[in-house]
């Protein structure tokens, strides 16, 4: 059996009273370091947030705030300074939206670029991606998602083609529906829309879906190849790659900084998180097991939440200056509202933009990618099919 020392115990050899006086002499100052870190930190946001909305004047008051707050005059022109130098890199500056929308559009308008070149290269029907979609039952969300990745397609020029049947469907004959996808040469991606009636096996499912259809990366090979170094998978997964290409688009820097991910879903978490890594990121998962899931979220420089809770993630969890990418879509009742309820993100948003860098809204931020990344990825299975 393993032996524990306490710290009472260490105390009871011949030095022990000065080794304790020494060891809390150190937590003592490590603490105190640890508090002028963030005081420094909280201080270079608001003199940063005012370098970009305020007068010098005012600018100058906040400098002499700080200065009673403990920050050194040498502190305080460092970051001024440094705010002043940021002001045209980051143009909004703190608290800065990113837009979604904006930049789903502009993804949107790259594929359907692309996809008049493919036409131009191989004829206006081989050329043409296809993407088909299999639904089962009458979910009335999942029908209307079915619309909108329709719409979405015949925008960009891609083929849509789709099956739909009853929620009384047996396992063998969504399989059938999946294999004829797989054969057909002028489908480029196969979609099944989740959730699925609870008798089939979803698994199954989406391992039928030929690894160079899979649109969604869902496959298990094509999670396995993300998880691992060195390897490409065919497909990445839609929402996850879509968080990525927020950051990205908006110049948020992710190597070598720290990220946390706060929930660990096949769909969006754990994709998530491998992307980040990938990236060279430093990656903490943050989920319904962690105690004090506060403590890693104020660490981070970049925060992923998605964790199916309004608001979770508290404003003042933030670290200064971070980017949040707000995964989540609740709704919560809201008797003012038109329909009696309005939607929400797992954080706080009111809170968080006074405090993050950039920020996603809800509804308006993640959402918009989701479908921009699968009409990216059926682009690409049909460049990848046609110029074999």
């Amino acid at each position: 059996m393993r032996a524990t020392v306490g710290p009472s115990s260490a105390c009871l050899n011949s030095n022990g009273s000065g080794h304790c006086k020494a060891a809390g002499a150190r937590r003592r100052q490590s603490r105190q370091q640890e508090q002028q870190r963030r005081v420094v930190a909280k201080s270079a946001f608001r003199v940063r947030s005012a370098a970009h909305s305020a007068p010098a004047s005012r600018v100058e008051a906040l400098n002499g705030g700080e200065r009673r707050r403990g920050v050194s005059k040498k502190v305080v022109v460092a970051m001024a300074a440094a705010a002043a130098a940021s002001e045209g890199a980051t143009g909004s500056g703190t608290g800065a939206l990113i837009d979604g929308k904006a930049i789903a559009a502009q993804v949107r308008g790259e594929v359907k670029a692309a996809v008049e070149t493919l036409k131009q290269e191989h004829g206006d029907e081989k050329g043409a991606p296809g993407l088909a979609v299999v639904l089962v039952g009458e979910r009335k969300d999942s029908q209307t998602y079915v619309r909108n990745k329709k719409k979405a397609c015949d925008e960009v020029g891609i083929v849509s083609y789709g099956t739909d049947l009853p929620e009384t469907a047996t396992e063998e004959e969504v399989l059938q529906v999946v294999e004829a996808y797989n054969a057909d040469p002028k489908v480029h991606g196969i979609l099944v829309q989740l959730p699925l009636p609870k008798h089939i096996n979803e698994e199954k499912i989406l391992t039928a879906i030929s690894i160079e259809k899979d649109v969604d990366g869902f496959h298990p090979e094509n999670i396995g190849k993300l998880a691992m170094r060195g390897r490409t998978p065919s497909f990445v997964c839609c929402t996850p790659k879509g968080c990525i290409e927020l950051l990205e688009r908006t110049g948020v820097a992710i190597s070598g900084k720290r990220a946390v991910v706060v929930g660990r879903s096949n769909i969006v978490g754990t994709p998530a998180a491998m992307l980040l890594q990938e990236r060279n990121a430093t990656v903490t998962v943050v989920h319904s097991r962690t105690p004090d899931p506060e403590h890693f979220i104020r660490e981070a420089d970049i925060v992923v939440a998605a964790c199916g809770l309004p608001k979770f993630v508290q404003g003042a969890w933030l670290k200064p200056g971070c980017a949040v990418i707000d995964v989540g879509i609740n709704a919560v009742d809201d008797p003012s509202a038109k329909r009696g309820y309005r939607l929400v993100g797992d954080v706080d948003f009111a809170a968080a933009k006074e405090v993050a860098a950039h920020i996603t809204p809800v509804p308006g931020g993640v959402g918009p990618m989701t479908i921009a990344m699968l009409l990216q990825n059926t682009l690409e299975g049909a460049q990848a099919t046609l110029n074999k």
